[in-house]
């Protein structure tokens, strides 16, 4: 009798449990763009939007007409404040191995029903992708304007930059 030789991969380890960020916020913030939960990159360059394929801080720079991607990390988070646009994720934790989205295991929500009271002059929320736009109803049911927008992630190809911008475009001046 012939038995199947052993595999010698290890099983994949569980993903420990990882921190998101901070919110970017104040009290002059009137957008709030809300992302899932950041990437290996993002946390091992401790920022929001850190993979260097990721295209958020070109599509915000074109819409807001800053050369965001060309700043210092500090600068941008600056400049954003500045123009009343806010930086946080829907997830303050979770158990992910790599960065997908649909790895995203036991996840702990921010206190996104606390957003009237960080962000008093808070009138609209662009979410990230899809994943993040799972949370629209709750934000929608507090009050603000909402869009799912295209996931600037490396990761979302479906479509070109040009479509990606216009459609970020078309909602943050609306309500900008």
């Amino acid at each position: 009798m012939k038995y199947a030789p052993r595999s010698r991969a290890c099983p994949p380890k569980p993903a420990g449990r990882r921190r998101g960020f901070a919110p970017v916020i104040d009290a002059g913030t009137r957008v709030l763009v809300l992302g899932s939960f950041p990437s290996t990159a993002s946390l091992a360059a401790r920022q929001y939007y850190g993979h260097p394929r990721n295209q958020f801080w070109p599509i915000l720079g074109a819409v807001l007409n800053e050369p965001l991607a060309q700043l210092a990390y500090r600068d941008r988070l600056e400049r954003l404040l500045a123009r009343g646009v806010g930086l946080w994720d829907v997830y303050a934790a979770c158990r992910r191995s790599g960065s997908l989205d649909s790895q995203i295991l036991a996840p702990q929500s921010n206190d996104l029903p606390g957003l009237p009271r960080l962000a008093p002059r808070l009138r609209a929320v662009a979410f990230n992708g899809q994943a993040a736009g799972r949370f629209q109803p709750l934000i929608a049911a507090l009050g603000y304007a909402c869009a799912v927008l295209p996931s600037t992630s490396p990761a979302h190809a479906a479509r070109r930059f040009e479509e990606k911008l216009a459609l970020w475009n078309a909602f943050i001046q609306a309500w900008y």
